[in-house]
């Protein structure tokens, strides 16, 4: 699919929050497109997080890819959690999704990144299929745990 894909910067900030609302709401959050613009700006605004944007010819939004940094205490290297990737319901299937993927990854490349870490709903095979073909694995020698602070 024809397009830009770049990484985000605030100018973008009210594209990437429309796919972030989407995106929560893939997930079963309520729309709330004020929490989103909040969110992603701080993000971009603080440089805590890598985004990159997949836009359409005339700029409207694709599919976005968030990463966050973390470090490996046994590498004694940086690694990269890959929070979100989302596209939209229409640019499903054309190769969006392996394009930030691709770029998300030459990104960890580049900045010699130990590993990328990423979780996904077990239902969501069609991401599953995406990671696999990348070469991502799933882990089966680490459990994951999980507490929620509220």
């Amino acid at each position: 699919m024809s397009g830009e894909l770049r990484r985000a910067s605030l100018e973008d900030a009210a594209v990437v929050a429309s796919l972030f609302d989407e995106y929560r709401q893939f997930y079963g959050q309520a729309s709330d497109i004020d929490l989103a613009s909040k969110f992603i700006n701080a993000r971009l605004a603080r440089k805590d997080a890598v985004i990159f944007l997949m836009l359409d010819a005339q700029g409207n939004g694709l599919g976005f890819c968030q990463l966050y940094p973390s470090f490996s205490s046994i590498h004694a290297r940086a690694n990269l959690i890959l929070s979100d990737l989302y596209v939209t319901q229409h640019a499903r299937c054309v190769g969006v999704g392996r394009r930030l993927m691709n770029t998300a990854i030459d990104y960890a490349k580049a900045k010699g990144i130990a590993s990328i870490f990423l979780e996904t709903h077990k239902d969501n095979h069609q991401a599953q299929a995406l990671y696999e073909s990348l070469g991502f694995k799933v882990e089966q020698e680490f459990l994951s745990y999980n507490l929620d602070i509220q």
